[in-house]
């Protein structure tokens, strides 16, 4: 259980630190960028609903007009 707490808080950093980075990125190259700075096998369904958390969050926003291009706000 332990493990899994650290993994989620590793994958949040992952998409934080990418977002901080780039400051506006499409889905798909997000899911790979944290994909790649996470040392576990990771599922894609687990980003995404860790993405869909910090939007609820408002640490970053899906973009007006594409919904597969993400801002990050905070």
């Amino acid at each position: 259980d332990k493990v899994l707490q650290e993994r989620k808080y590793q994958v949040y950093a992952a998409i934080v630190k990418t977002m901080k980075c780039r400051k506006t990125l499409k889905h798909n190259d997000l899911i790979t960028e944290v994909l790649r700075l996470t040392r576990f096998p990771c599922e894609v369904d687990y980003i995404v609903t860790r993405i869909k958390y910090l939007i609820e969050g408002e640490y970053m926003e899906p973009d007006q007009k594409d919904d597969k291009l993400y801002h990050y706000k905070a």
